[in-house]
């Protein structure tokens, strides 16, 4: 019979050969060509510069078209990435040089050159793409007007510069810059007559094929840069490892007083009042309120923390290398999928290991504990998106695969987990036994309750992570590119032995406390780093990007929202398990009638 490890092995070589493949696929050839090749180039999207989600098609906007208008065929992540490409105006074969080629003459009405002048003051940018390299390039400037320095003049780039780098029969690097001085004034609503133009240059460079995507992620490698970043992340973790360190021994020596003082009471009088911890030792195993939401989220936790798993394993081995983001949105779909069967065992073991009986509702409501509002936050973006005509919104065929998958492949094997979690005889591991009535919980103070120490206990993890989360942020909801995957893997692994200390030691002082609800309490400590991040959303918004408009907000804080939740889930379970083995432990330490 197969070990996890041996099946965890064996999706992850599975999804390698899916991305390896996916990686060297070309839109045309296998990226060598001899003089006078087509090459083949795509137009891909336009938007605002500084809101990355408020994408729309070239051809929205009132270029040139080519003669002959077709689009690539994409994989279901570049979908969800928002891209659509489709044949440029531009030819560029192969080791040809061209001087101010004419693309077309055009004459734009007064609703074309509106449109331009729009996207002209909304600082609008182009994406293309050129042997599978991407290039980009601003459509026009804005200029005081020289004789009024109130009025602006909006200028159109009407000529472009192609420099393309080859060795030998390959193409290793492609930059476009437009004509400063080529330009067609757009300020006044009247008909304008453009000739489109570009040049081609071609130039000799010793650098491998192998290496050309390195120059897309140059800017983040810097030396600057990453010893800058480096020393950001080892002084936040070195502060958090001490204040952890400080934690652990603090609550070891007191643990170890208590150990002490309850051998010596049982020692010198059996009739002695329990006090602490050690006196609801008959409630401290009793199971929680709502206990099939409880290891629903478990469940759902779990899967989590397993997809984060398989994506930084990928990442690790560099599978979403640089402008490759289509291959993320693909792993997540396809291992979320894959992974819904953990789901489902885990919550239908703990549910029955917590004696619940309706294991078919508990099933139901693992499934759509995170699917749920996922589902009904994409169905109101992807209105807002289709209400903007931007590329964010879904296709009707993409939604289909997505529906699909979910019917025939997370449905399926979150079904065939929960009937394999059902049937296992694993039972509820109480070190000491359960009294028949609980205990009254006496009277707490106001920072003993629940949401005071959520926020004790999410702070301390945050800390550690905070400086990492605008790299994230600037690579995710920005056009910087996150490669230093290493580092984010070693913040991550931090990040959740400081979630699991906090929370025990938050369950502790909980417990000293007579205080025997810590189930719920564990979770949602653990759980309350999702919040903080999604106060840092509001920081990050507001003070460290120039995002705006109604489409880019909603998207932002929608999705950062989904995002938040899962990261509150997952955490959360991390919480609870570090705090049940902490608990099991310390009551099978003693000796309790």
């Amino acid at each position: 019979m197969l070990t996890k490890l041996t099946v965890i092995r064996w999706l992850l070589a599975a999804l390698l050969v899916v991305f390896r493949f996916k990686q060297v696929r070309s839109g045309a050839s296998d990226h060598k060509y001899k003089p006078n090749d087509e090459v083949p180039i795509y137009a891909n999207k336009v938007g605002p510069f500084h809101n990355p989600s408020e994408t729309y098609r070239f051809f929205d906007l009132p270029f040139c078209l080519p003669a002959h208008l077709k689009e690539k065929p994409e994989a279901l992540g570049e979908v969800l990435n928002g891209d659509r490409l489709v044949s440029a105006p531009y030819k560029l074969p192969f080791m040809v040089e061209k001087d101010s080629e004419i693309v077309c003459r055009k004459r734009l009405t007064k609703e074309e050159v509106s449109k331009f002048r729009s996207a002209v003051a909304k600082d609008y940018y182009f994406q293309m793409y050129y042997d599978d390299l991407p290039f980009w390039g601003f459509l026009g400037k804005v200029e005081k007007d020289k004789t009024d320095p109130v009025e602006e003049k909006y200028y159109l780039f009407k000529h472009l510069h192609f420099e393309i780098h080859y060795n030998k029969d390959r193409v290793i690097e492609i930059n476009a810059k437009a004509d400063p001085n080529s330009v067609a004034d757009l300020s006044e609503d009247k008909e304008v007559e453009v000739e489109f133009m570009y040049s081609v240059r071609w130039k000799e460079t010793n650098v491998p094929y192998e290496s050309r995507m390195e120059k897309y992620s140059q800017s983040l490698s810097q030396q600057h840069h990453l010893e800058i970043h480096w020393f950001s992340i080892i002084n936040s973790c070195v502060t958090v490892l001490l204040l952890t360190g400080f934690l652990a021994t603090i609550l070891m020596r007191v643990l170890k007083n208590d150990f002490v003082k309850y051998a010596h009471d049982e020692e010198a009088a059996d009739d002695q009042e329990e006090t602490g911890w050690k006196y609801i030792h008959g409630d401290v195993f009793r199971y929680p309120k709502y206990k099939s939401l409880f290891a629903a989220s478990l469940g759902s936790g779990t899967q989590l923390f397993s997809l984060a798993l398989f994506i930084f394993g990928l990442a690790l081995v560099g599978v979403f290398y640089p402008y490759n983001r289509g291959a993320l949105f693909t792993a997540l779909v396809v291992i979320y999928a894959l992974t819904s069967g953990i789901a489902g065992y885990t919550a239908a073991s703990f549910y029955h290991q917590l004696e619940g009986t309706n294991w078919v509702r508990n099933l139901l409501l693992t499934g759509c504990l995170f699917c749920g509002p996922l589902f009904l936050t994409f169905c109101f973006l992807n209105t807002v998106a289709i209400a903007y005509t931007a590329t964010a919104a879904l296709p009707f065929g993409t939604i289909v695969v997505i529906v699909l998958i979910w019917t025939l492949v997370t449905s399926p094997l979150l079904v065939l987990g929960g009937i394999a979690g059902k049937n296992s005889k694993a039972e509820f591991q109480a070190p000491v036994r359960t009294t028949k009535y609980p205990r009254e919980i006496p009277p707490l103070p106001w920072y003993r309750k629940t949401v005071p120490q959520m926020a004790m206990a999410g702070f301390l993890p945050f800390s550690a992570i905070y400086i990492e989360l605008y790299y994230i942020f600037a690579s995710v909801w920005g056009h910087r590119i996150y490669t230093i995957y290493s580092i984010l893997f070693i913040v991550f692994i931090i990040l959740l032995i400081v979630i699991a200390f906090i929370t025990v030691a938050l369950t502790y002082f909980q417990l000293a406390a007579e205080d025997h609800e810590w189930w719920w309490r564990s979770f949602l400590c653990g759980g309350s780093t999702g919040v903080f991040i999604y106060g840092y959303c509001l920081y990050y918004y507001y003070e460290r990007s120039d995002m705006s408009g109604f489409m880019q907000t909603s998207f932002f804080f929608g999705y950062m929202a989904c995002i938040c939740y899962g990261f509150f889930l997952m955490l959360g379970m991390v919480g609870f398990r570090a705090a049940l083995f902490f608990v099991r432990h310390i009551y099978r330490s003693i000796k309790c009638e």
